[in-house]
């Protein structure tokens, strides 16, 4: 007959072993919905980056929610469903977007982005989907037409953009002007109405949502002399992506069966977010 000592010590056991074995199967538990959380349907998550203060190519439509949508966001919804991919998409300051695909923070940049000579130093480009033009915003009551008469003017562009590529290169040129640089387009237009700002350079399209809803704000087309060979809009990956070529061969697809003109016209329509 086992004395008490020998019989506490067998039950300690016997208690030691089951408490092992009940974390050894909430372990197991743990990684299996871990990995259920992690691949979800089987599809792989890509992370989207934009900035969303350019409708109608991303924006947050506040009065009806949080969620950005937007032309872009329509075409990245388009492609990585046709791949099997799920997206996610992460707002960011138009100058941190570039940063972002190279730190690895997003797997690519549907965000209006055109494909300048520098950008391409540090990631690689699609094909281009949209082309635009660039249009001088100012006030309706004011004297500037034209890029000449930008001479003297404070003129408000988004950091990091193709407009400021432009600003830059009608100063070379010899247009006396001195260049803002805000990081959302709202904030340029609200300095234009508060007087700080003669004027800014927003790509066409974009401006176009904006002087719909302000009347005492105009806007004047810049001609063709001014415009950079990189002008439109292209998707942008990190160096050497299997993504490129994959979006590129959707992309073609989209534009020969109708189904980016469809976009075109539900985002560019007239029907620009309030």
């Amino acid at each position: 007959m086992k004395s008490s000592k020998q019989l506490m010590l067998m039950f300690a056991m016997i208690m030691m072993i089951g408490i092992l074995a009940a974390c050894g199967t909430s372990n197991n538990d743990d990684s299996a919905n871990n990995k259920e959380s992690a691949n979800g349907d089987g599809k792989k998550v890509l992370m989207m980056g934009t900035s969303a203060d350019y409708p109608p190519f991303e924006y947050v439509e506040t009065a009806k929610s949080d969620e950005i949508i937007g032309f872009d966001i329509d075409v990245a919804r388009a492609i990585t469903e046709k791949l099997g991919y799920e997206f996610k998409v992460k707002d960011i300051d138009f100058n941190g977007l570039v940063p972002s695909l190279e730190n690895g923070t997003v797997d690519f940049v549907l965000s209006g982005m055109s494909p300048t000579a520098d950008r391409k130093k540090t990631v690689d480009f699609s094909d281009i989907y949209y082309k635009s033009n660039h249009m001088i915003v100012t006030k309706a009551d004011g004297k500037i037409k034209d890029v000449k008469d930008l001479n003297g003017a404070t003129v408000g562009v988004q950091l990091a953009s193709i407009q400021e590529g432009i600003a830059k290169g009608l100063k070379k040129d010899g247009i006396d002007l001195t260049i803002e640089n805000r990081n959302r387009i709202p904030d340029i237009v609200q300095e234009i109405k508060a007087g700080r700002f003669d004027a800014a350079i927003i790509e066409d399209t974009v401006a176009k949502g904006y002087l719909a809803d302000n009347s005492d704000l105009a806007g004047y087309v810049i001609d063709g002399k001014t415009k950079t060979e990189e002008a439109g809009s292209a998707i942008a990956f990190q160096k050497d992506s299997e993504l490129t070529e994959k979006f590129n061969t959707e992309l073609k697809k989209m534009m020969e069966n109708g189904e980016m003109e469809k976009l075109i016209l539900k985002w560019f329509s007239g029907e620009t977010a309030k």
